[in-house]
């Protein structure tokens, strides 16, 4: 300190300088290092929490197909079609399998013969179906007659699709007479992974991805195969002709993968977990970029403003050690500089809160603005939709006022005859049809006038009767039968009852426009419970829906209508979410629609 008192002014300055230099340099560093093993912490644990809670749904996406083939295996419609080959119990047999792996979404079912030729499927129905087809060359055939069952991930020679085929022995290890196969396809597990920022994928015990959120890592590789394997894999047709080509990320230090040739995010944070009854391992890669940048620019912030505090601090004590009129003059000099800093401080401090608060109200009135045009286009679908059945409203209104005037007619004539009770009976006829007609009348304006924003408990039935009353007659016109699965008593449900409504007058009525012309037409209304959610479904056996639109099918201006905007699927899909459900879609003999909602009692 004496050294210090025998320097100069601009001395002893340049040096404080130098310090609060090397400190706030110093501080920056260890900030921005603290920073990197927080946020790389913090994206790990997210990393693992998702690959733990990912891993678990597909063991039980894989354990919902299980117990199909044991179960099959023991069937005796089963065994009497592979000992009987009678044609008409095979026939019988293919139906049953067709309702099972509708009702339990599983790829497709079959029935193997000894001999290793399908002669049962689910699929029989299809161009692409198993019946026929030689299966004996296929591992879980092989293994499940020797073992008694067998689980086989490998790309179909048929539908060329990739599945878990899991398959099990019908008869004794003695004398077996066949194999029952069910096939577990991960298309919605893929589906629902992309939605994610995360790329997430599953690899087997020789590191070959098998089901991914990024479809070209399909069949790659996370380490080299040597050549001699991949020739016997590709042998094997167990992946058809995949290059078996390693992915494309690159292993860095701290458990780093960066994607090279990533469109968007490209640093990630590798967690893998095994997935649980399987020999299969998942992997969640987080994005690391965001997070490392919020965590560092925060962390230096903050080491700034110690910093700061600190050389603020030591400059105090020099200043006191200087002489006593010094010691003022340069106090009065350090405050005024001081106050200079604070007062330019506060002034970009007070303009960044204005930007910012000026920010925050432009997005508020963005927001609000967002969705008073929500509100209102989702008014005029619901309109547009009030249109296209207001021609057969009309029609279902004319018959009773057709009836009403000659119910009327008669009424007249049976008084001057003086036939009283037969003229009551007329009149109270009368007035069922004015019921009748006031009841299609209130649910027509009750439909089309602007629905409130409150969300609260709706009837289910009530809302479903009244969206039958909007497209009743369409059915009948166009010779669709309705099939009505209900439960016995009332469910509950959190939505809002005319925007409800609106969602399901919009799939009947996509329902019948794809139903328009065909024969056997007909639309399956049905209502699954849960503890906590329930599930509307709207099928039709009408054509499907086209790939190219199902994998978009809820995106603006996408439809299969020429004339169609293709917004009601989107704006339906919109009111769904806002109640805090889903509504999603799916082939299965015709376009299958389902609607979740979170159940209230």
């Amino acid at each position: 300190m004496s050294e210090m008192r025998r320097l100069r002014p601009s001395a002893r300055w340049l040096l404080a300088g130098v310090a609060g230099v090397a400190l706030l340099t110093g501080l920056d560093i260890a900030a921005r290092y603290g920073a990197e093993r927080w946020a790389l912490g913090e994206v790990r644990a997210g990393a693992e929490a998702a690959a733990t809670f990912r891993a678990a749904m597909l063991r039980s996406e894989i354990e919902k197909q299980r117990t199909l083939p044991v179960i099959l295996a023991q069937d005796p419609d089963v065994r009497t079609a592979l000992e009987s080959r009678d044609p008409a119990r095979i026939a019988a047999l293919n139906t049953k399998l067709e309702a099972l792996a509708a009702a339990t979404r599983a790829g497709v079912i079959y029935v193997i013969d000894a001999g290793g030729i399908a002669i049962a499927a689910s699929n029989y129905r299809l161009p692409i179906s198993f019946v026929g087809n030689d299966y004996a060359f296929r591992p879980y055939f092989t293994r499940s007659m020797a073992e008694g069952g067998f689980e086989h991930f490998a790309l179909g020679t048929v539908s060329h699709k990739p599945g878990l085929y899991i398959a099990s022995r019908i008869g004794a290890a003695e004398q077996p007479i066949g194999v029952v196969v069910a096939k577990a396809e991960f298309d919605e597990v893929e589906t629902d992974w992309r939605r994610a920022a995360d790329p997430t994928f599953v690899t087997d015990p020789r590191d070959i991805v098998l089901v991914t959120s990024v479809a070209d890592w399909r069949f790659r590789a996370i380490t080299p195969i040597p050549a001699d394997q991949r020739e016997a894999i590709r042998a094997s047709l167990q992946f058809g002709d995949a290059s078996l080509d390693l992915l494309p990320l690159r292993a860095e230090e701290g458990g780093r993968v960066e994607w090279p040739r990533a469109q968007g995010e490209r640093s990630f944070i590798e967690a893998s977990v095994a997935v649980p009854t399987t020999r299969w391992t998942l992997h969640v890669l987080e994005p690391l970029s965001a997070t490392l940048r919020l965590a560092g620019l925060a962390a230096r912030l903050s080491a700034l403003l110690v910093g700061l505090a600190v050389i603020g601090a030591a400059a105090l004590v020099l200043v006191r050690r200087r002489r006593l009129g010094e010691e003022r003059r340069q106090q009065a000099q350090m405050r005024r500089e001081l106050e200079a800093r604070v007062g330019e401080r506060t002034v970009e401090l007070s303009d960044a809160n204005d930007r910012l608060r000026a920010e925050m109200e432009e997005r508020r009135r963005a927001e609000a603005a967002a969705r008073t045009a929500q509100d209102e286009l989702a008014q005029a679908s619901k309109l547009a939709v009030l249109g296209q059945i207001a021609a057969s409203v009309a029609h279902e209104v004319n018959q009773p006022v057709a009836a009403i005037r000659t119910f009327a007619d008669n009424g007249g004539l049976l008084l001057e005859r003086g036939q009283l009770e037969v003229a009551r009976g007329n009149f109270a006829t009368i007035a069922s049809l004015t019921e009748r007609i006031g009841a299609i009348t209130q649910e027509m304006r009750a439909f089309a006038r602007k629905s409130p924003a409150a969300i609260g408990e709706v009837a289910l039935r009530p809302a479903i009767e009244g969206a039958l009353i909007l497209v009743g007659h369409r059915l009948r016109q166009n010779a669709i039968e309705l099939v009505l699965d209900l439960p016995l008593d009332e469910v509950a449900v959190r939505a809002e009852r005319w925007r409800l409504e609106q969602v399901l007058v919009n799939l009947l009525q996509n329902a019948v426009e794809a139903l328009a012309g065909r024969e056997g037409a007909q639309i399956r209304l049905g209502v699954r419970v849960a503890p906590a959610t329930v599930e509307l479904v709207v099928a039709d056996n009408g054509p499907g829906l086209p790939p190219d639109v199902l994998d978009k099918l809820f995106v603006p201006f996408t439809t299969t209508k020429p004339d169609g905007l293709g917004l009601g699927l989107v704006i339906s899909h919109d009111i769904v979410a806002e109640f805090g459900g889903r509504l999603s879609a799916a082939n299965e003999g015709g376009a299958v629609f389902t609607l979740t909602l979170p159940r209230l009692h």
